[in-house]
C-alpha cells in the first residue's frame, strides 16, 4: 500500500507536559500522519495522554524501546496494544525470544479488544551512536525473522536494510534534519529527501519542527521535501 507523504511524517512530541503536547498536536496534526510519544513525556503524563491524543484522531508511535526479559516485554507490548497505538518499539538487541513474545502478546491483546494490532518496530542502533551497516542489517534481519513489522534505523543504513529485508518491512528513520538545521546530539543524520530516497517508509522529526517559529509551517516544509523526492526520476 502506498504511503502518502503526509502519512510518512512522524512528529516527535519531545515536550515535558500534557498541555504542551496537546498544543503541538493541534498545530502539526493536520500535516503529520503520526505523533511520537517518548520516554520523557510518557513518564511525566502517562497513558491518559496517549488516550487523549488517540481520541483527537492522531496516529501514535509509542517510543519506549522495551528491552527486558521476554515475559516482561510481552506484558508491556500487550498494554501498548490496549492503548490503541499504531506503532511501538523494542530493542532488537533484546533477542529473538523477546521480540517473538512481544509481537504475539500485542496481537493477541488487540484481537481480544477488537482493535487493529500495532506494528512492532525493532530499534537497531541508536542514531546517537556509531555503527556499521553490517551491524544494523544483522539486527534488522533478526527482527524480521522474530515477528517484527519493521525497524528503526538511521537513514544512512536504510538502503542496506531495504536491500536485505526486501519490500513490505517497515523502515522508520529518526535523526532527520532538514537542510540548514543543527544536528544536535545525533551523529547519523539525513534530510527528509535523503531518507525517503534511501528506502525509508516513515521519518521522525522533532526539534526542527518543535523549535520552529511556526511548527505547522515547518511540518509542511518537511512534507513538501518528501513529495519532491517521490516525483524525482
Amino acid at each position: 500500500m502506498e504511503i502518502g507523504s503526509r502519512n510518512r511524517l512522524i512528529v516527535a512530541l519531545d515536550v515535558p507536559t500534557r498541555a504542551e503536547a496537546l498544543s503541538v498536536a493541534e498545530r502539526v496534526g493536520p500535516h503529520a500522519g503520526h505523533l511520537k510519544v517518548g520516554m520523557r513525556l510518557f513518564t511525566a503524563e502517562g497513558p491518559d495522554l496517549v488516550r487523549a491524543l488517540k481520541a483527537a484522531g492522531h496516529g501514535i508511535f509509542l517510543d519506549l524501546k522495551y528491552h527486558d526479559i521476554p515475559n516482561t516485554v510481552a506484558e508491556a507490548a500487550a498494554a501498548a496494544a490496549a492503548l490503541g497505538v499504531d506503532f511501538f518499539d523494542v530493542h532488537a538487541s533484546g533477542g529473538a525470544d523477546m521480540m517473538r513474545a512481544a509481537s504475539a502478546a500485542s496481537r493477541e491483546e488487540a484481537a481480544r479488544l477488537g482493535l487493529r494490532p500495532p506494528a512492532m518496530l525493532a530499534v537497531t542502533v541508536l542514531t546517537s551512536m556509531p555503527s556499521t551497516s553490517a551491524q544494523v542489517v544483522a539486527l534488522a534481519e533478526l527482527a524480521r525473522d522474530s515477528g517484527a513489522d519493521g525497524v528503526v534505523a538511521s537513514a544512512r543504513e536504510a538502503r542496506a536494510v531495504r536491500e536485505a529485508v526486501g519490500p513490505g518491512f517497515l523502515i522508520v528513520t529518526p535523526g532527520i534534519r532538514p537542510s540548514g538545521t543543527a544536528n544536535n546530539d545525533q551523529r547519523r543524520v539525513a534530510t527528509p529527501r535523503e531518507a525517503i530516497e534511501s528506502g525509508a517508509d516513515y521519518i521522525v522529526v522533532g526539534r526542527p519542527i518543535l523549535k520552529a517559529e511556526d511548527p505547522a509551517r515547518a511540518a509542511m516544509a518537511v512534507v513538501s521535501e518528501m513529495e519532491r523526492s517521490e516525483v524525482t526520476p
